[in-house]
């Protein structure tokens, strides 16, 4: 018996065990492990009988909404395809994406609220954009069916600190682990001793059981950069933590110094990708610049240092200024791809709120995109409805600037609090707003 017959085989063994119930949930980021994973756990669900396939396999994505979009449109071609073959076949496989929620999107914590973008010492992002979405499906699955099966395409050979970490969980005779962080779930990881040579000869030996094509895959990975290292876009542990070596990750991964991936992909013909690149990259080289950054975190604490040096949040100056960069770079890319957004209206709306949240009216959202796009009727904020409002505001403030300005404000913390959902502190806003103005 081969290696891989070994695993499909113990496949339909640990799924046909007394209690059915139980979900696997299979971490899918269509690279090649998690492509490896899916395809023998379809090849082994397929072997058994119908009466036999009781329990729901759900194939997890997770989309950080940041993701490189050359893979976003492979992952998502892909998932197409599994999602109908799986219907074709009479498979109990369904596919299901998750993403951050809104308050946690990358731009919505950049631009929105200022925060720096990640590094090794502030890494925020996996937690919010990855693990939570996650672990949010997987509790609801919990809850519904008491437990849940995680599978995973982990491997030992991937690194000498992955091997140690998986010998430090495994239990000797057992194939599930207890999740270190999720209650009344287990982690199962059936190709764990697959190596490197072995997953892409499956991938290139094996055909797709849903219709894909490997050889895609397999262009992909050659066009990037030459490390093997993955980075899961299924985070369900703090401990996967690798992104900053990944081959495919966010295209706004500022953890490292360099994205080689991107880089090579870029020497390989994908020469659309570079704006994407160059403003990464800024953002690497402007995160620690004193004049872009605050005196203090939200929080109120001071973040000076010694020698002077602003450590807190970004300046409202600044944060404008990278909205505008992320702007161009987009509508530059949408000359090729025109589809293709980098930030969404529902985020943009949403910094919106919190500029004015935070008694930011010296940068308008709508007016940095209509500036860009240079048409106001693609401006989502000025609308013909807030035209005439501005204009009989001003009528009836006599043209007088000052007292229309802070009507205007007035109203834009009221908005605000409307937009979401949220009267608390409305009075506080307003006083502060006011004293600013007399003083």
């Amino acid at each position: 018996m081969t290696k891989t017959e070994y695993i499909i085989a113990e496949l339909k063994d640990q799924y046909t065990q007394d209690d059915n119930n139980r979900p696997w949930v299979v971490g899918f980021s269509g690279g090649k492990d998690s492509t490896v994973l899916l395809q023998l756990v379809w090849v082994a669900i397929k072997e058994l009988s119908k009466k036999e396939r009781k329990r729901n396999i759900f194939v997890v994505c997770n989309d950080t909404l940041v993701e490189n979009p050359l893979i976003v449109h492979y992952v998502e071609n892909v998932l197409e395809k599994i999602e109908k073959s799986a219907v074709k076949q009479d498979l109990p496989i369904k596919v299901k994406k998750t993403i951050p929620k809104l308050q946690d999107s990358f731009w919505l914590k950049v631009l929105g609220l200022g925060y720096p973008v990640p590094n090794n010492k502030f890494r925020w992002c996996t937690d919010r954009m990855k693990i939570k979405p996650t672990s949010h499906f997987i509790a609801e699955q919990v809850s519904e069916n008491g437990k849940a099966i995680i599978l995973i395409g982990t491997r030992k050979s991937e690194s000498i600190t992955r091997a140690r970490a998986m010998k430090k969980r495994e239990i000797r005779g057992r194939r599930l682990t207890r999740h270190p962080h999720e209650k009344n779930t287990y982690v199962y990881a059936p190709i764990k001793d697959l190596e490197l040579e072995e997953v892409w000869g499956i991938i290139n030996g094996m055909p797709s059981p849903w219709g894909g094509d490997n050889s895609e895959l397999f262009k992909i990975y050659s066009d990037a950069s030459s490390d093997d290292y993955e980075c899961p876009t299924m985070v369900t542990d703090k401990k996967h933590t690798s992104c900053g070596q990944s081959r495919f990750g966010c295209w706004t991964c500022t953890v490292v110094k360099e994205d080689k991936s991107m880089t090579s992909l870029i020497e390989n013909g994908y020469e659309w990708l570079s704006p994407l690149l160059k403003l990464r990259n800024e953002m690497v080289k402007e995160r620690n610049v004193s004049a872009n950054r605050e005196t203090t975190r939200r929080n109120g604490k001071k973040a000076v240092t010694v020698d002077g040096v602003n450590q807190g949040n970004y300046t409202e100056r600044y944060r404008a200024e990278l909205l505008e960069k992320l702007l161009k770079t987009q509508k530059k890319i949408q000359k090729s791809k025109k589809t293709l957004q980098l930030i969404n209206q529902q985020e943009l709306i949403a910094i919106q709120v919190i500029w004015q949240r935070d008694l930011n009216f010296n940068y308008s959202v709508g007016g940095i995109y209509d500036k860009i796009y240079n048409n106001g009727e693609n401006n989502m904020l000025n609308s013909e409805a807030k035209q005439k409002e501005e204009s009989l505001l001003k009528e009836v403030c006599h043209d007088e600037v000052k007292n229309y300005k802070l009507i205007q404000e007035l109203l834009q913390v009221q908005k605000s609090k409307e937009l979401l959902k949220r009267k608390r502190g409305l009075i506080s806003e307003i006083e502060k707003t006011i004293k600013r103005y007399l003083e």
